[in-house]
């Protein structure tokens, strides 16, 4: 079984949105048995929360299904036992890789996934309006389709 954690920094937009679409596309290949697949946060700002409301109902107009989560924090055992660490931005990945120690390089961004975009970052919709929670849905989304294809080829899923 292959295990994938996708984090952002509170893991009530980002990261649990991106854990959607992953086990969204998994599913959809029949592949949900060769997978262990979760997310987390690099602060413990919402823990035991769900996803924020706007990231749940922007998930959802495109068929993703994220209320049932819950924010947690990442730890280091997290970093030992998933396979691929997925960060959504450049500063969670260089907390990702301090808190990996040696298995800095199970730990990579979101959008190394994303054939043909130029950026290197899932932005924060956080504090922003519905437009930006549209964006880092598509970005997500072909992402993580790009991912799962990169696992595949790999042989890892």
């Amino acid at each position: 079984m292959t295990s994938v954690l996708f984090v952002c920094m509170g893991n009530v937009c980002r990261s649990p949105s991106a854990e959607g679409y992953f086990r969204h596309h998994v599913e959809a290949a029949g592949l949900e048995d060769e997978f262990d697949i979760d997310s987390a946060g690099t602060h413990g700002y919402h823990v035991g929360r769900p996803p924020d409301s706007r990231a749940i109902t922007a998930c959802a107009r495109h068929g993703i299904d994220i209320s049932s989560l819950s924010a947690r924090q990442v730890s280091a055992a997290d970093l030992q036992q998933y396979d691929h660490v997925l960060a959504m931005d450049t500063q969670n990945l260089a907390a990702l890789r301090q808190l990996a120690g040696e298995h800095a390089g199970r730990v990579r961004l979101m959008l190394d996934y994303a054939p043909g975009q130029d950026r290197r970052e899932v932005p924060d919709p956080y504090y922003g309006g519905d437009e930006g929670f549209e964006l880092m849905c598509g970005l997500l989304d072909s992402a993580t389709r790009g991912l799962l294809a990169a696992l595949r080829a790999e042989g890892d899923g």
